[in-house]
């Protein structure tokens, strides 16, 4: 007959609740000990998202004071790198129809409404209520709208035929100014990083941007959505980093055609340092340097994009029988 083995004494019972260390086992406890992954936002690039080539990082701090992700501190080398990838894409982005750069603005838009849960998380992270990141996304998408539909309006609008005293037409029209680099602030998140970048780009131009010191996580979101739409690569680029280190680098590079720059603190505008060497350096290669404080509210209509555009204006000669012999 088997015998039955009784458990030694010596040996206790572990409950099922506890683990042979006597720490909890339940999925609560397990979650509270658990070091969360924290993301890193790199930069954007040509289309890509390659890391910062100085291996640098900072960490902007939230609302409660505590580390958000890890940001790419952008280099000067970053800086040449997106130059190179956004001057090789303004030849197919200017030689595009208006027509279809308002479509490509539109489908991002509609990819904005449908992850706008993701910004207003992120804008709240950085400090925004509730309420205040949802009107910013709403806003922000709004105006990106606004601008699609201005690619194939504002030449209407601005263009124009001038009058002469010899027997030719003359057309004046607007084109795009070539690469323009862009200073975001510290007004927002969003809204600010929309007002800098659409008008540039509905007009025919390509952009590198750096993206708000303070408030630098939708920027990087924002990438993403244009990394997955119809957006050639190298319209957009963007870098994360210290305002100090990189606005300098910005408006001296010589491949950069004009600087658009908005405050640190819109409450003071640009510093005056800032304005002496912004248009010291701009000099160099006479680039053109726009002021926008967007705070308190966005920037809208077409004289945004007349910021960076140049005017281009053509002689053509009247053929015998046209125009009554040499008028209009």
């Amino acid at each position: 007959m088997a015998k039955t083995l009784s458990k030694p004494a010596s040996v206790k019972a572990v409950p099922a609740s506890t683990g042979m260390n006597g720490h909890s086992t339940n999925g609560t406890a397990r979650k509270a000990e658990r070091l969360p992954v924290m993301k890193t936002y790199k930069i954007f690039i040509g289309g890509k998202f390659p890391r910062t080539e100085s291996g640098r990082y900072y960490q902007p701090k939230g609302a409660d004071g505590k580390p958000l992700a890890n940001v790419c501190r952008s280099s000067r080398k970053d800086m040449r790198d997106a130059v190179v990838a956004a001057r090789g894409a303004v030849g197919g982005w200017a030689g595009r129809s208006a027509f279809n750069r308002g479509q490509i603005l539109y489908r991002i838009g509609e990819m904005l409404e449908g992850r706008s849960a993701q910004f207003v998380h992120e804008l709240v992270l950085h400090g925004a209520t509730q309420k205040q990141a949802e009107a910013e996304v709403a806003a922000a998408i709004d105006l990106w709208i606004h601008y699609a539909g201005w690619c194939d309006k504002y030449q209407a609008l601005f263009s124009s035929v001038n009058p002469t005293n010899s027997s030719h037409f003359n057309f004046s029209v607007y084109e795009p100014t070539g690469v323009v680099g862009i200073m975001a602030g510290g007004s927002n998140g969003l809204l600010e990083l929309v007002s800098l970048i659409a008008p540039v780009i509905a007009g025919g131009n390509t952009c590198v941007v750096v993206a708000s010191e303070k408030h630098p996580l939708p920027a990087v979101t924002f990438t993403e959505v244009l990394a997955t739409s119809d957006m050639p690569g190298g319209v957009v680029n963007l870098m994360t980093g210290f305002r100090s280190e990189l606005l300098k680098p910005l408006v001296a590079h010589m491949d950069i055609n004009a600087v658009v720059v908005a405050p640190f603190d819109s409450a003071q505008g640009v510093h005056h340092d800032e304005r002496v060497m912004l248009e010291t350096e701009a000099t160099c290669n006479l680039k053109r340097v726009v002021y926008r404080n967007v705070a308190p509210s966005a920037v809208e209509g077409p004289y945004a994009i007349l910021d960076t555009q140049e005017v281009k204006t053509t002689w053509h000669p009247i053929e015998r029988g046209q125009g009554g012999g040499g008028g209009y």
